[in-house]
């Protein structure tokens, strides 16, 4: 109902007072915009300086023939570096020997490793966890190039491997001769599976245990519950874990540098190691710049399927 005053006929009308117009109108939340953004402004112009920059820089060399040595001036020359790739068998066995290295050592390896040290781990006593997880990580934590010289001398000819299958009365080999490339990815694994393991040991105890403790009662066995119960809980988890693992993966070169400089005969080269091969001792900076765009391209796809892979389910 509508209260009236005494000694009116109608109804009161009372008036809502129109709220002040903002001042400055739409300048001033532009200004307001500009000075709450200004704090980000040094970082954007280091960002743009140092990484968008040389980015910019290497996307314009790799479409030229710079050279290190015995060039007056670069020229453009389009897409020749990258048909030069394609056609270069020693490029395309670099592609080929950087998906073996990717796959045993990130997909299979790391993950797999990762997954099962986590899940024993939530199993154990304190002190085996400690113990086991300091082991681990103090493997992950090592320079790249020391871990590269453990390993070395625990593959190489008198090194520790072939001292223990000697001990055994097993035949030993020049490890790293005879499969190069199966012994960096060894090595990528020891070194790199604390990340996995500590992203899995997350998410499992994320999971409640009242979940693990209703299947138990149901009787479904440790496999099932693993199969049907915690892979499908922590598949977001898996999926990052994979996509970190696979871009760090495609960009060890120290690693292999050390251990095998690539060889023998190529055997071991990934895309990281023909990459500086051609730009640093071909002295082929375009065709190596080109290579390393590729490399890009190849951790790029790998980003999209993974990223794919992690879109929410409807």
């Amino acid at each position: 109902m509508t209260a009236t005053a005494p000694g009116h006929t109608g109804p009161e009308v009372r008036k809502i007072p129109a709220s002040p117009a903002a001042p400055g109108g739409r300048s001033g939340t532009v200004r307001r915009s500009l000075l709450r953004a200004l704090p980000l402004s040094p970082a954007v112009v280091l960002l743009l300086l140092f990484l968008a920059g040389p980015i910019v820089y290497c996307v314009v060399i790799a479409f030229t023939d710079l050279q290190l040595t015995g060039q007056a001036e670069e020229s453009f020359v389009g897409f020749d570096n990258f048909t030069r790739a394609f056609r270069d068998e020693a490029f395309l066995n670099a592609v080929w020997l950087t998906l073996v290295f990717t796959v045993l050592s990130s997909l299979i390896g790391q993950n797999t490793l990762g997954l099962a040290l986590a899940s024993l781990m939530r199993r154990a006593s304190k002190p085996v966890r400690t113990l086991t997880g300091g082991i681990v990580v103090t493997a992950w934590v090592l320079p790249e190039v020391v871990a590269g010289f453990l390993l070395y001398a625990f593959f190489r000819r008198e090194g520790t491997l072939n001292a223990i299958l000697d001990w055994l009365h097993l035949p030993a080999q020049n490890w790293l001769f005879t499969l190069p490339i199966l012994a960096v990815s060894f090595a990528n694994v020891w070194r790199g599976t604390a990340f996995s393991m500590l992203v899995y040991s997350a998410a499992l105890n994320e999971i409640p245990k009242e979940v693990t403790e209703a299947a138990e009662v149901d009787g479904a066995s440790g496999w099932r519950r693993m199969w049907h119960i915690t892979l499908p809980m922590i598949r977001r988890s898996i999926g990052t874990n994979l996509m970190l693992n696979t871009l760090q993966t495609l960009s060890v070169f120290g690693l292999i540098w050390v251990m095998t400089r690539g060889g023998p005969s190529g055997r071991s080269q990934t895309l990281p190691l023909f990459m500086y091969e051609q730009a640093f001792q071909n002295s082929l900076i375009g065709y190596g710049t080109a290579v390393a765009l590729l490399l890009l391209l190849i951790g790029s796809l790998f980003s999209v399927v993974y990223l794919r892979l992690l879109r929410t389910e409807v």
